[in-house]
């Protein structure tokens, strides 16, 4: 009996707890939504935080949103792929009972199969899942690849809500200076908006001889920033690439739209800047952040890194952090969201989507801790997509309330057939010309500098006739799209090697110039 009772005791504990919770705690009672995204942690809080409050309120059920955080939106897309590659590959085997091939594999994602394709065909009617809910954050252009790949369906948000997509005033326009702000199709919808400018650190400035704060692209090619530019990989960021083309569609407006002469205006612009930089970090946050600590003097950033940082150094008492937007030189985009094809969570995927674009939800964006329906913790320091948000009345609440980026993207106008075709070249540009001869670049623009440029080695620094505007939508936009690693390798290895030698050559050029220079009478 002895045994019994403890026994009977020891269940007791087990389960008692189980047996006694509340209804609404047990197993299987919570709703879940899986979301993959870039967004940093205070994002991540306060729309989580934000979403199961509105969710509980609505239904009357518990739901827990589930961030995958792989990285940056290059590392998502990679991860989707793949996601989908697995998947596909499952259904077309064990489903369909096809064998695999390499015709499938190739064209089941590829949006320039034929339409009567059997792979490409089959996934577009399919169900299949890379066990992910919601695409949530990162740029237009991420969103049309991936939609334009298949993998992202429509979430029904844009018929169910026609009041809120349009070109009326008070609705958000299909595209707002070039630049799109919704797939009308429904596969992705903007739901916020960015810009792209310069972070700065006052007292670092001070100690390299600058006193006023840079708000031009062209103004971080000065070559006293030079070991004091904090960059950020555009391999791994496509919002610091979104910045570079933004820099280059600049260059091409000044040349008065010579689209060639501009493209290399441009790049050699990054050049200087690339010559100027401490690092190229595979972090877009890190820039921000150790421009902050003084690691840095100034970088490149889309706004809200900028804002963020700079509203984290104001929280403590400081006031040497400054963001500004890029005069003349950026036009104001979105970041987006999207329902992905096989959602496993597809009812809570819409009801998330739709959170998002509502105004409870946007306001999060930019509204003050502690204002009515803002952040619990976290003052965001970006904007709002809903362009109703922008009233008189609001700017109270508002963390940013001078900033109006419909009247901001009037300033700027995007021209897709300049540079949109060339955004991945772009960046395996800047890649060999800036971050693999990192080394011999610095140097030889360290050799420019203690030279005071003279016109022979600044002209061989500046040759970049292999990476021209022919070049880039020629044997580079090629290579890139034909698929093969080895192919890509071998043209980065050659291309960065060719950059090297050119370097070095600037090096002696500078230094014969100087030495000539200092035994002339």
């Amino acid at each position: 009996m002895r045994n019994l009772a403890l026994a009977l005791a020891f269940l007791i504990v087990l389960v008692g707890p189980i047996l006694m919770r509340p209804k609404q705690e047990t197993a299987g009672s919570e709703r879940t939504v899986v979301v993959i995204t870039p967004h940093n942690e205070s994002i991540r809080y306060e729309f989580g935080r934000g979403f199961a409050k509105h969710y509980l309120a609505k239904t009357g059920q518990r739901v827990r949103v589930d961030f995958r955080t792989p990285g940056g939106t290059t590392e998502i897309t990679r991860y989707l792929d793949g996601g989908y590659v697995a998947a596909f590959e499952n259904h077309w085997c064990n489903v369909l009972k096809r064998p695999w091939s390499n015709d499938a594999a190739k064209n089941f994602m590829n949006p320039k199969a034929a339409p009567d394709t059997p792979a490409r065909t089959a996934f577009l009617v399919s169900d299949v899942s890379c066990k992910i809910d919601v695409f949530f954050g990162g740029g237009a252009y991420d969103f049309m690849q991936a939609a334009a790949k298949g993998q992202l369906i429509d979430s029904g948000i844009l018929k169910a809500h026609p009041e809120l997509f349009g070109d009326a005033p008070g609705q958000v326009p299909q595209k707002l200076s070039g630049e799109p702000f919704y797939d009308p199709q429904g596969r992705w919808l903007g739901c916020v908006v960015s810009a792209y400018g310069i972070i700065s650190n006052t007292d670092a400035l001070a100690r390299i001889g600058i006193t006023e704060p840079p708000y031009r692209w062209a103004d971080l090619a000065d070559p006293r920033y030079i070991g004091q530019v904090a960059c950020a990989n555009p391999m791994q960021s496509s919002s610091i690439n979104k910045a570079f083309e933004m820099l280059i569609q600049q260059q091409i407006a000044e040349t008065g739209e010579d689209v060639p002469a501009g493209w290399l205006r441009g790049l050699r612009l990054l050049q200087r800047i690339g010559a100027n930089a401490r690092y190229f970090t595979d972090s877009s946050t890190k820039p921000s952040l150790d421009i902050s600590a003084g690691d840095a003097a100034a970088g490149m950033t889309i706004d809200f890194y900028g804002r963020f940082q700079a509203e984290s150094v104001a929280h403590r008492g400081g006031d040497y952090l400054r963001y500004a937007d890029a005069e003349g030189g950026t036009s104001v985009s979105v970041d987006s969201v999207a329902l992905l094809r096989g959602a496993p969570h597809p009812d809570v995927a819409r009801e998330f989507i739709a959170y998002v674009l509502s105004t409870e939800g946007q306001k999060l964006w930019n509204w003050k801790v502690g204002a009515p329906g803002g952040p619990e913790h976290y003052a965001l320091r970006r904007l709002p997509i809903l362009p109703s948000l922008y009233t008189q009345e609001n700017r109270a609440h508002r963390t940013d309330p001078d900033i109006f980026p419909y009247e901001m993207a009037k300033k700027f106008t995007y021209h897709d057939t300049w540079t949109a075709a060339l955004f991945i070249p772009q960046r395996f540009i800047v890649r060999v010309m800036c971050i693999d001869p990192h080394d011999e670049l610095r140097a030889a623009w360290r050799a420019l500098i203690d030279a005071n440029f003279p016109p022979a080695a600044l002209a061989e620094f500046e040759r970049l006739d292999v990476v021209d505007y022919a070049a880039a939508g020629g044997r580079i936009k090629t290579t890139l799209s034909s698929g093969s690693r080895i192919a890509e390798v071998q043209l980065a290895k050659e291309l960065a090697d060719h950059f090297r030698v050119q370097y070095q050559r600037t090096i002696e050029l500078a230094r014969a110039a100087q030495s000539v220079r200092a035994t002339s009478p």
